[in-house]
């Protein structure tokens, strides 16, 4: 049996538009120094970093944890793309199972404006698989891309089911509601359906509201074994139930699928796992934060990862089922629409609230009696990391 790896201290800092942030070695700091405080520990006590950032130099992660102290131990510089984030948090966790006693996970971006762009020219994209399959399947327009790829299974899911435009748009309505009561969030003014469909169109359905913008921020999770959980007194610390990393199979390319070439099989399979190995299913998840980098993956996410039926979104979204009163919590931090997405930082963000969640100190947020979490992260290229956390 695998040794219980429980989170003891989070934090982050407050996400930001480009060009209004600290450089990324501050904001770095910034995260890991709350969530070492909010451990109890100190960065002494720790015995590896894994260093999550998508764009930067080769070894950010030392230039970002040399702020906390020179000590000569293992720095692990992590790239998955926007799964970045959970996927250092992985690795934080083996290393627990492992045998290392406390383990720092810490993301960050320092992104530029405007939409995601290739850095190298001069070589293959690591998304050209599914930049090829889009062309042939809808074309290719001046949209940036990845709205392209999530409004394209956007249009294939309202294409099966006749799903309403309003529906992509209410994710987005609810997702500014929840972020009013989070200071971290970077969008807390409230929006209504009809603001969000007259916002510019992206690529159909999506609007320029239901795109996540470009972010800065740093988020960090320090993970520890239950021996040293007991050592230091901690008292039912929140652990992981499970956590599981799919990245693409044949049918995100042999199937012609734009809702399958962005993940869904990926979340599907992983949230399958997940389920099996901690012996629990979707109906006893509390509150969820899931990857709504565009309006459409949310309403995908929901039925990959089994909170409603495979067709059953958008009476889902209408019921209320997915926001305070319903029979989930999703995104209640805002989620990526409206907290931000800095792409390193972002599944350590998740970590974050629902270590809050759990804990029952995410104030205005809080899920009442909250005691089973589910986080999805995923990035394009392709990878998906689905965790559940407990507490006891």
């Amino acid at each position: 049996m695998a040794r219980r790896t429980h989170v003891i201290g989070v934090g982050m800092t407050k996400f930001q538009k480009p060009g209004q942030s600290d450089d990324y070695h501050i904001m770095a700091s910034q995260a890991a120094r709350a969530a070492l405080s909010d451990a109890g520990v100190g960065f002494e006590d720790v015995e590896q970093v894994y260093a999550g950032y998508v764009f930067g130099d080769s070894t950010c992660g030392q230039r970002a944890v040399y702020e906390l102290g020179l000590r000569g131990i293992p720095i692990f510089n992590v790239n998955n793309n926007c799964a970045t984030g959970s996927t250092a948090l992985m690795l934080a966790r083996q290393a627990i199972e492992s045998g290392a006693e406390c383990v720092l996970a810490l993301g960050f971006e320092k992104m530029e404006k405007g939409a995601l762009g290739s850095k190298w020219t001069d070589r293959a994209s690591p998304v050209e698989w599914h930049a090829n399959l889009m062309n042939e399947v809808q074309g290719f327009t001046q949209a940036p891309p990845t709205a392209q790829m999530f409004g394209g299974a956007g249009r294939e899911y309202r294409w099966r089911y006749g799903t309403r435009r309003e529906t992509f748009a209410k994710i987005a309505e609810k997702a500014r509601r929840h972020a009013a009561n989070n200071p971290y969030a970077l969008f807390n003014q409230p929006l209504t359906v009809e603001e969000i469909l007259a916002s510019d169109e992206v690529f159909d359905p999506l609007t320029r509201y239901q795109c996540c913008p470009p972010t800065c921020g740093a988020a960090a999770a320090v993970l520890c074994s239950s021996d040293f959980a007991n050592r230091r007194g901690l008292s039912a610390p929140i652990y992981i139930a499970a956590q599981v990393m799919t990245t693409d199979s044949p049918s995100s390319f042999q199937e012609k699928s734009m809702i399958k070439m962005v993940g869904y099989d990926m979340a599907k399979s992983a949230a399958r796992q997940v389920y099996e190995r901690a012996g629990l299913g979707p109906e006893d998840v509390d509150v969820v934060e899931l990857h709504d980098c565009f309006t459409t993956n949310e309403l995908l996410s929901y039925e990959a990862l089994g909170l409603c039926p495979e067709g059953g979104a958008e009476k889902f979204i209408w019921d209320g089922d997915n926001t305070y009163g319903g029979k989930y919590v999703i995104n209640p931090s805002g989620g990526l629409l409206s907290k931000g997405h800095p792409l390193g930082a972002t599944g350590l963000a998740q970590c974050a609230e629902l270590v809050w969640q759990l804990r029952g100190t995410a104030d205005k947020r809080q899920v009442e009696g909250a005691r089973v979490a589910l986080q999805h992260n995923l990035g394009l290229g392709g990878a998906c990391v689905v965790t559940m956390y407990r507490r006891d």
